[in-house]
């Protein structure tokens, strides 16, 4: 036997070091351990070569665990034994490493002469790896050519060497560079090349940034789903490994974020990345993380902070000498400049020149959107020619690369054909531009990313808005108000499949939630579990997000109006619209549209955050009789003038018929009851239009009644008792009322009431819930029913008020049912007390079973109400019909 294969000999010091080099890859915090020992035993037998490549190992593990300074050292001290040993091969390996640290530390430009210190003393391999080193550089520079170079040199000769371990390395490196390129397939099959040596050398770390890289590739072609697939792969890598690589990874997460316009979560991690770059002395990456927080901060409403960022990030980047992204930064900053007070400052010429910088640097998406708003700016201004050319360059993209590229560049050709005068052609552009990107949204299987990406529709659906308005053409008005709002509620619904990993985390929040709730009953602490809650609703939304709609793509166009009017018989439509701070309203009587200018919506938002204000004040026990008094004056008052502002000029029109109402903005939560316009009348109110045609739809067969009481609500196993004894059946109460149960009841009935503890999520809408024995209902369950029912009645304190996350784009527990397919909900859009709506509930199901359609039974029994005490009358004014339209049929 040959006797390096001995199973009795011992390995020296000297043979054993090297495998440590691997290690660091792998597993960093096992190499330090190892390789110290090894460094003592390799000073005490004065090997200084053996202690030379243990330093080094030491330094790489050091690096990966975000001990930059310990790195540094350990680098240095393997340089000065490399020396010490006259192995100018080991210094240079040695130097190739120090190099990477100071470069991400923020010196690339010191990490260049290291190599070029290394590079004289370099053949074979070792010389392909200080190349590889130099290209990495190159990538942070953002010259991703001279990368390309340098990378091209490196890999036949690390091939022809053997040495896996850094091409596995440089191959993702050099995907990066293809990534920025848009040279997406090169990169693919890099990374899927880089990430089975990981698998084949057992190297965990590095396979977990080869995911994180695989992550950031598909998100920059707007691949959603697979990106986040690619990201959670890296993220519970690194958790495993207890690393500090999770800033790299927040970033990308960021950046991806920003794309589907979940502005706040990607703002989240950006802060967070900005802080564990910054704790890690990340220093290369932290301007560009700033960056993405300057983009998410103008895009929350605060122009302010985003300059802030920006500023400070172009600095960073001019301290680091890499002006490529400091001409990024220049462009951001000119962005938030515009989107604050400073915007009649910027120059038309700040943004020309911006636009060439990002083109000469290899920002196209970049350089197609300072063109853009060069080309808006220089018209605005009245400098047609001018911003006509600057619009021609931006729309020269619409015909190639990703969705939300060739979205915009049709979006700019829509404003250049709209300068030349050619209005039609504007319009198709504008519907061009929205079809690319409802194309986009269909491959998203969860429904908030659906809605949230919405948000990319909003400018062109804007723009198609306020050319119908400019034509006076009510028609086009109310056609393009269609095309801007709960959208994502027509596509088809992705049913999860049967998904055991979801199936146990649902159960487990469940769980959480029980125990929390009996924790702060008694008084005690209960952080911990509200952690693990946080931790299992992000799983779980995470789990669900990563999932794609494999249907095909159906466009939707709005309802036509000779449908629509045919649809409302005797009743009118009223669409209410808000656009550049103005409230119109466009209405269908009797088959005609009408178009009317109400007044800006500044003037009724202080007297729409009144009306759930007094309502509550005057739903609440045991309030003095002057509150009480307030109260009233308060809710008239404010009921008053609203009431003249969105009814008033269309009162003559509208006559006493049935009202579909499509709100808009904040009008979305108003309890319509309370204005004397409505006070009495059916009022149907719906996300859309079309939401509400398709309401009306051929009803199916009669199901079964389902009626469930949850726990903790005073008064509600009363009530669903009385009103299952309306419909001669047995509600679900007590410990039987468990979420499977009601789940199960749900499916394919009728009529569905359910009284339980509402909560509304604000931040993360689809765990909005209701509560039920072994804990909260969500959207995540509702998304299971094959055939959910016709009619739901929530009666749950404020669960119908929705969340809005993007232009009129709606989520929420009501808003989940509509995209289900359910036909009508009657449910609070205001904070109501318990045990106060069994009056109003066993009234309206009487109503209903006696033939009267939803929209009428609500109506008639909030009006018998209105005499009764102040809490009845108010928790019963809480109460709107939402969806289309639903009558019992016994």
């Amino acid at each position: 036997m040959p006797a390096h294969s001995n199973p009795c000999e011992t390995p020296s010091v000297g043979e054993r070091v090297s495998d440590f080099l691997r290690l660091a890859e792998a597993d960093p915090r096992a190499a330090i351990a190892l390789a110290a020992v090894a460094t003592r035993q390799a000073h005490a037998q004065r090997d200084l070569a053996a202690e030379s490549v243990a330093e080094r190992a030491m330094g790489i593990a050091a690096m990966h665990l975000a001990d930059l300074d310990a790195s540094v050292r350990h680098l240095r001290s393997a340089i000065r034994l490399a020396d010490r040993a006259g192995s100018a091969d080991q210094a240079a390996e040695a130097r190739i490493r120090l190099a990477f640290v100071r470069s991400i530390r923020g010196r690339p430009h010191q990490g260049l002469r290291e190599i070029d210190a290394a590079l004289p003393h370099l053949h074979g391999p070792s010389r392909a790896r200080a190349e590889a080193q130099r290209a990495a550089i190159f990538n942070h520079l953002g010259q991703f050519d001279d990368a390309l170079v340098g990378y091209r040199a490196a890999v036949p000769a690390l091939r022809r060497a053997g040495d896996y371990l850094w091409l596995q390395r440089v191959l993702t490196n050099r995907a990066i560079a293809h990534g920025y390129r848009q040279q997406f397939t090169a990169a693919e099959v890099d990374l899927h090349e880089a990430e089975s040596l990981c698998q084949k050398l057992d190297l965990d770390l590095s396979l977990a940034i080869v995911h994180g890289t695989f992550g950031w590739v598909r998100a920059v072609q707007g691949d959603v789903p697979s990106a986040l697939h690619y990201f959670d792969l890296a993220e519970r890598r690194y958790r495993a490994l207890d690393t500090h690589q999770l800033g790299w990874l927040l970033n990308d997460r960021s950046e991806l974020l920003l794309k589907v316009h979940l502005v706040a979560e990607a703002r989240e991690a950006a802060e967070e990345a900005v802080a564990q770059l910054e704790r890690m002395n990340r220093r290369i990456a932290v301007p560009e993380v700033r960056l993405l927080v300057a983009q998410a901060a103008a895009l929350d409403g605060e122009p302010g902070r985003a300059l802030d960022q920006a500023y400070q990030a172009m600095r960073e980047f001019n301290r680091q000498q890499r002006p490529r992204w400091a001409a990024r930064a220049r462009f951001v900053v000119l962005r938030s400049r515009l989107a604050g007070e400073d915007r009649s400052h910027v120059a038309v010429a700040h943004l020309e020149r911006a636009a060439a910088d990002l083109s000469a640097g290899g920002w196209p998406v970049a350089a197609l959107e300072a063109r853009l708003l060069a080309g808006e700016l220089a018209v605005e201004r009245g400098w047609l020619s001018r911003g006509r050319r600057q619009l021609q360059q931006a729309s020269r993209e619409r015909h190639h690369g990703p969705a939300l590229v060739r979205a915009r560049a049709w979006y700019s050709e829509a404003l250049l054909r709209r300068a030349d005068g050619n209005r039609r052609g504007a319009k198709i552009a504008i519907r061009t531009a929205v079809r690319i990107l409802d194309e986009h949204r269909a491959s998203l299987g969860a429904i908030d990313l659906r809605a949230y990406a919405s948000g990319h529709r909003t400018e062109a659906t804007a723009l198609g808005l306020r050319m119908a308005l400019e034509d006076s053409s009510a028609a086009r008005v109310l056609e393009w108000a269609e095309r801007s709002r709960a959208s994502h509620l027509l596509m088809r619904p992705v049913r999860p499949p049967n998904d055991p990993e979801l199936a146990r985390a649902l159960t487990e929040l469940r769980a959480i939630a029980t125990d929390i709730s009996e924790h702060r009953r008694a008084g005690r602490g209960s952080s911990r579990l509200v952690r693990r809650q946080i931790t299992l609703e992000r799983e779980i939304r995470d789990h669900r997000r990563r999932q794609r709609s494999e249907e095909s793509f159906q466009p939707t166009a709005p309802v036509p109006v000779p449908a629509l009017a045919a649809a409302l018989g005797d009743s009118a439509l009223v669409e209410f619209i808000h656009l550049d701070g103005q409230l119109h309203a466009v209405t269908v009587i009797g088959g005609r549209v009408r178009l009317r200018r109400l007044r800006p919506l500044a003037d009724i938002r202080d007297l729409i955050e009144r009306v759930p204000f007094a309502l509550h004040r005057l739903a609440r026990h045991h309030v003095d009789a002057a509150d009480q008094s307030a109260a009233r004056v308060m809710l008239r008052h404010a009921a008053l003038h609203l009431d003249e502002v969105l009814f008033g000029p269309l009162a003559s029109e509208l006559g006493d018929r049935d009202l579909v109402v499509i709100p808009t903005g904040p009008l979305q939560s108003l309890p319509w009851s309370v204005l004397p316009f409505c006070g009495g009348r059916p009022v149907t109110v719906s996300p859309s239009a079309a939401l509400w045609f398709a309401g009306r739809g051929p009803r199916r067969a009669a199901g079964h009644i389902a009626v469930a009481a949850g726990p903790g609500l005073p008064g509600a196993r009363a009530e669903a008792e009385a009103v299952a004894a309306i419909y001669r059946t047995a509600p679900l109460a007590g410990v039987v009322a468990s979420v499977q149960a009601v789940t199960a009841a749900l499916d394919g009935a009728d009529v569905a009431h359910l009284a339980a503890h509402g909560h509304l999520h604000l931040y993360n809408p689809l765990f909005s819930s209701l509560r039920f024995a072994d804990g909260p209902l969500t959207v995540y369950d509702l998304e299971r029913l094959h055939r959910p029912p016709q009619l739901v009645v929530l009666a749950a304190c404020d669960i119908g008020r929705p969340v809005v996350p993007a232009g009129d784009e709606l989520l929420g527990l009501s808003a989940a049912f509509i995209a289900q397919g359910t036909r009508q909900i009657v449910a609070s859009v205001t904070t109501i007390p318990d045990a106060q709506a069994t009056h109003l509930m066993t009234a309206f199901h009487r109503a209903l079973t006696g033939g009267v359609p939803a929209a009428a039974a609500l109506a008639q029994t909030q009006q018998a109400l209105v005499t009764e005490d102040a809490a009845t009358m108010a928790t019963a004014a809480a109460f709107v019909c939402i969806g289309g339209e639903y009558s019992f049929a016994a």
